[in-house]
């Protein structure tokens, strides 16, 4: 099982890497067009796309042997996400708590927890498309 969440933390950083270059298409092209709560809202949906994209070519070298094994990852997923969306929103871009926050509140419009939803789900999915589990 430890190999399996070492591996899924290295698909994470490639995640992560991928979803930053995302986040800064959206600020340069996306926001500026149609807003940046619009923007985020659409980067939601694409960027989950490209979780479950990038997931379905990195699950066999997860080496998962079952459903089990891919929720784990998925939930670590998550959680690194979170802290990593926090570390670098207060951190490094400045944004106040409540803005972050935002993010997470879908009745101010933020969709995030869909996407930490499908970042949970991810590796499962992408066992099952693949054929793995």
């Amino acid at each position: 099982m430890a190999g399996v969440l070492s591996r899924g933390a290295v698909v994470w950083l490639v995640l992560m890497a991928a979803e930053t270059v995302h986040g800064i298409i959206r600020v340069a092209f996306l926001a500026p067009r149609i807003g940046d709560l619009r923007a985020r809202q659409v980067s939601v949906f694409a960027g989950s796309l490209l979780i479950v994209f990038l997931t379905y070519l990195f699950v066999r070298w997860l080496k998962g042997a079952a459903p089990l094994h891919f929720i784990l990852v998925g939930a670590m997923w998550v959680l690194l996400t979170v802290g990593f969306e926090i570390v670098l929103g207060r951190f490094v871009m400045g944004f106040s708590w409540e803005r972050i926050g935002s993010d997470y509140n879908m009745a101010e419009g933020g969709l995030m927890i869909f996407g930490l939803l499908v970042l949970l789900l991810a590796p499962l999915i992408a066992a099952r498309l693949r054929g793995v589990i």
